[in-house]
């Protein structure tokens, strides 16, 4: 298992991105959190095993009425989360 840092850019913020990221999560059944950036963009941190990693990035695009632009991953520091959640805007 990995922990990974997703940065989605575009027009992400007001059309639900974080609800259809946190459904896609469950279905690969990956735990962590999403959250809207002040910059407009959102910020998933994921830990996942890395074969899915690729997988779940594809679904992402797949969210409706989401415009994504560009979508930035960095892996980090291992994290254990317990569920997948959408936490409030990270100021």
């Amino acid at each position: 298992m990995k922990t990974v840092e997703i940065k989605i850019t575009g027009r992400v913020q007001g059309i639900g991105m974080r609800n259809c990221i946190r459904h896609l999560a469950g279905k690969l059944n990956i735990r962590g959190e999403v959250m809207n950036l002040p910059d407009g963009a959102v910020r998933i941190v994921a830990t996942l095993d890395p074969i899915l990693l690729d997988k779940f990035i594809s679904t992402i695009y797949g969210c409706p009425r989401a415009l994504i632009k560009d979508i930035e991953t960095a892996e980090i520091q291992t994290r254990s989360f317990r569920e997948f959640s959408i936490l409030k805007t990270d100021d």
